[in-house]
């Protein structure tokens, strides 16, 4: 792991932690973090030894959003079929917890929206503030902003561009665990480890359904579910987790 490098992963068991790695630009993204995220999620996504990952920032904050003079200057931090910042369009197939210190703001807080889950320390701000910008923010806030927040409140957030806390996003449901400043990190690998105790099968196609069903009929949820989890249920893994249950021992999970 190169410290010069603008995005740095560490395995920690079962869980990998991608860090944003440039704390003097308040880990602003341009390029070389877009490609730094798209590589460690696909690190992710093909390791059968890692299970869920966690996206945090080195320093005193998370991201401040896209590097407006990269972006001047001819960068595109836009990395294929996944987006914005290497993620904002497809993140990880396994779930995915972004650890929010100081701020995400602009594209840092889509950075966040695109994770499955999210804690954050205490007084941390959390906002879209492009149309103070005459911009528009279009990495997926607008998208997931009103699926995560009480409407009206989504639309403030994006009509003000004005930010509010993580505990006033915890109390809302946007964020699911609030830690005090500097525990981020611990709070998302506590969080993490409590979701890696889960068979990685089951995990992936529980957060693939969570995604898709949103456009499902209701008429049809059922049989596409049963599409995605019918796999899991014949599973050496599900017999195991049964198996492990009766004998009242941990399991062994072989992802298979």
């Amino acid at each position: 792991m190169n410290s010069d490098d603008a995005v740095l992963t560490e395995r920690r068991e079962r869980v990998l932690v991608i860090t944003i790695n440039r704390p003097d630009q308040r880990n602003a993204i341009n390029a070389a973090v877009a490609n730094g995220i798209a590589d460690a999620l696909d690190q992710l996504d093909a390791s059968a030894e890692l299970v869920v990952g966690v996206l945090t920032g080195a320093g005193k904050g998370f991201c401040a959003g896209m590097d407006l003079k990269a972006f001047v200057a001819g960068e595109r931090p836009w990395v294929g079929d996944r987006g914005f910042a290497g993620i904002t369009q497809r993140a990880a197939d396994k779930p995915l917890i972004a650890a929010i210190e100081g701020f995400a703001v602009a594209g840092g807080l889509e950075v966040a929206l695109a994770c499955d889950l999210i804690v954050a320390a205490e007084g941390a701000r959390l906002g879209i503030p492009e149309v103070t910008r005459s911009l528009v923010a279009a990495g997926g806030a607008l998208l997931r902003l009103p699926r995560v927040l009480p409407r009206n409140v989504a639309v403030e957030l994006a009509l003000t561009g004005q930010p509010i806390t993580a505990e006033r996003a915890h109390a809302l449901g946007m964020v699911n665990r609030v830690t005090e400043p500097g525990s981020a990190l611990s709070g998302a690998l506590e969080l993490a480890e409590q979701i890696a105790a889960g068979g990685p099968l089951a995990l992936a196609a529980t957060k693939r359904i969570l995604r898709e069903a949103v456009d499902w009929p209701d008429s049809e949820f059922f049989r596409r579910q049963e599409e995605l989890s019918a796999p899991v249920f014949a599973s050496e893994d599900a017999r195991e987790g049964a198996t492990a249950f009766a004998e009242r021992r941990p399991p062994v999970w072989r992802g298979r």
